[in-house]
């Protein structure tokens, strides 16, 4: 019986090169696959950390308001950051830099139908605008950040 196993043993042979062919190319179209996955995954939690810091900028600029009532709008991130409200904020699509402090603003108005304030938060990188202030910062989208 072990002379048996033994030469089933010896008569097994290694992968042909067809199926070593074969796992190559699947692992391509895997590998093809994920790639692109993974690089929109940071994409859009980049688009996230900008969204977040305008959340941010918006909570303590009404803050600053508040405890600034004859402060003009818009207010700078200079600003909230001189005042105590907000601590620098890292770029999060460049981490080696910060925010532009005196370009990064939040605008407030009051909007004439329901009489509450908007909040609309611009912020600029060293190099690019990820969020134009033309909606309130509440209801921003990935679609509105825009990034390098």
């Amino acid at each position: 019986m072990l002379k048996k196993i033994g030469q089933r043993l010896k008569d097994q042979r290694g992968l042909t090169l067809v199926e070593l062919l074969a796992v190559v190319v699947i692992l391509g179209i895997i590998a093809a696959i994920a790639v692109p996955a993974i690089g929109n995954i940071i994409e859009n939690s980049k688009k996230d950390a900008h969204i977040a810091n305008a959340l941010q900028l918006q909570n303590a600029s009404k803050l600053y308001f508040v405890e600034n009532p004859s402060a003009t709008s818009p207010v700078t991130l200079d600003d909230l950051i001189k005042a105590g409200f907000v601590e620098t904020i890292q770029d999060p699509s460049d981490t080696k830099e910060i925010y532009d402090k005196s370009a990064t603003t939040v605008a407030v108005s009051e909007n004439t139908t329901t009489k509450e304030k908007e909040y609309k938060v611009t912020i600029k990188g060293k190099s690019t605008t990820y969020i134009k202030g033309s909606k309130k910062a509440s209801e921003l989208q990935r679609s509105d950040v825009e990034l390098k």
